[in-house]
């Protein structure tokens, strides 16, 4: 079943207002329980799970930005 535009927006605006922040202090939180890594090391670590989080919501983000589709009502 695919999502309507509408939903799909409302959702990634969700996602982006209130899953983020709570996935970035999960990610600081998680890498503050290690001693500090070199800098380049910790730099890396927020690159990929800066990445990874986005990959499950890839399908819900595409086409966000666009104008409304013509064929939905």
């Amino acid at each position: 079943m695919a999502l309507r535009y509408r939903t799909r927006r409302r959702l990634a605006a969700l996602i982006l207002l209130v899953g983020l922040p709570l996935y970035i202090v999960v990610a600081v939180s998680v890498v503050a329980l290690f001693d500090r890594p070199p800098l380049l090391l910790e730099l890396a670590v927020y690159v990929v799970l800066g990445v990874l989080w986005a990959l499950p919501f890839k399908y819900i983000f595409l086409g966000v930005g666009q104008s409304k589709p013509e064929d939905e009502a």
